[in-house]
């Protein structure tokens, strides 16, 4: 792992060389030391995308480390190779799913990485498409997007060892998204044009059925609610979208821009009800994740009709993870009327998101911080169209909202806004 003072993410900032020193050592620190998983339970290790999000809003080599030091202690160790690694490019499929094989998948990806190169392994094993070639790709957008976001952070920074552990960790993740993917998908419109994201979002809030598939005691809200009693309608929804020739930099800006909108309408959601406001861990997610599509739409080496595949399937499981999570109500005008709790502290966004630079967490909150500032950015051409709610003083409301949240009393996170009984964790403001 090798990062230069000036390969420092969608910021573009300039960092410091000992800041970079320091991100290029703990990175190489937790590939050599750590599991991708920190329990049995699939949770997963978080330090990579931590360390890049903080190196890429420039914070210091003392809050690197900090962040480091707060997270290593409770992951696993490293599981060993399989001797002789029964993988190769004809055996993968069989070992997909399979977490015990995660270091197996590594130093394959690695090793292909060598022989190739990043670019041409990425092509191969992810983006082709045929028969049985969405096998990983499927898995890439599942567990939350953990796999999607791992690899973001090494696409967007070019670091061959995260791309191996972003591809690495799509294979060990389960398939249980296939249906829903490739069925919406085949039941998408050859012709016309895909309807925007905020009239999908209209139409599931019009539809009972699918606003109630999900409900509080669901263990997973999406396999066990809405893919159990709104199948059909959840994939109807979704066979909607689809993204036309010329247009993937409008429709991922369109894409990110609901994302923000989501999950920050959720987070003050419960705020007329006295709760403090919170983001919603599983919509946060989704935001945390879109600077991936910004990162691919740059690279010349992606087919078009790639780039406009991934943004549906992205498009797709939006609408999946809102309708999972209650269907949050969304209003403007209390996202407008929020006060920042520290109006003082940070005029610009940068300045209001450098404040998570000391906050002690697993890497979430800056995160979000950081992939919000991004969306402003892109967002800022189209926010006079159609179909962009977060535009203009927002952006700043909503960084310092991110921050106020995390730094409230209380959990940093609520799960599923759109239930009141998620709230009970919250304290009333």
């Amino acid at each position: 792992m090798h990062l230069t003072p000036t390969n420092t993410g969608l910021w573009g900032i300039t960092q410091t060389p000992s800041a970079a020193e320091k991100t290029s050592e703990l990175l190489q620190k937790d590939m050599e030391t750590h599991h991708v998983f920190y329990n049995k339970d699939g949770f997963h290790n978080h330090i990579p995308h931590h360390l890049l999000a903080l190196f890429g809003t420039g914070a210091n080599e003392r809050h690197l480390q900090k962040a480091y030091d707060g997270n290593a202690g409770y992951q696993r160790p490293v599981l060993p190779v399989h001797s002789p690694t029964p993988l190769t490019p004809e055996t993968l499929r069989k070992y997909y799913g399979k977490e015990q094989y995660y270091p197996d998948f590594l130093k394959f990806f690695q090793e292909e990485i060598a022989r190739i190169g990043w670019q041409q392994t990425v092509t191969r094993y992810l983006f082709e498409e045929g028969e049985g070639k969405e096998d990983l790709l499927v898995r890439l957008f599942g567990g939350f997007l953990h796999p999607l976001i791992q690899l973001m952070y090494g696409l967007e920074w070019q670091l061959e060892g995260v791309i191996a552990e972003g591809l690495a960790q799509a294979a060990v993740h389960s398939d249980n998204l296939r249906e829903f993917l490739l069925t919406a998908e085949e039941r998408r419109q050859p012709h016309g044009t895909g309807e925007g994201i905020l009239q999908l979002l209209e139409q599931v809030n019009g539809n009972e059925k699918l606003k109630k598939s999900a409900r509080w005691e669901d263990g997973n809200k999406i396999r066990d609610g809405v893919l159990v009693r709104a199948k059909e309608e959840m994939i109807d929804v979704a066979s909607r979208v689809k993204v036309g020739e010329g247009e993937v930099e409008e429709r991922t800006a369109e894409m990110f821009n609901a994302a923000v909108w989501v999950a920050s309408g959720a987070a003050v959601c419960m705020q007329d009800k006295g709760k403090v406001p919170k983001f919603d861990f599983f919509l946060m997610h989704h935001v945390n994740a879109s600077p991936f599509f910004v990162t691919v739409n740059k690279m010349d080496w992606v087919p078009s009709k790639t780039k406009k595949r991934l943004l549906e399937w992205k498009m797709r499981m939006d609408l999946l993870q809102f309708v999972a999570r209650g269907c949050p109500e969304l209003n403007l005008g209390r996202l407008e009327g929020y006060k920042p709790k520290k109006p003082d502290q940070g005029q610009k966004v940068e300045e209001i998101v450098a404040r998570l630079h000391d906050f002690g967490d697993d890497g979430h909150a800056i995160k979000l911080g950081r992939a919000t500032v991004v969306c402003r950015n892109i967002s800022r051409p189209y926010e006079q169209k159609d179909g962009f709610m977060v535009k203009g003083g927002l952006w700043e409301k909503i960084c310092h909202l991110i921050v106020d949240s995390v730094e409230a009393a209380g959990e940093h996170w609520v799960r599923s806004a759109g239930f009141e009984e998620a709230w009970k964790v919250c304290l009333v403001s």
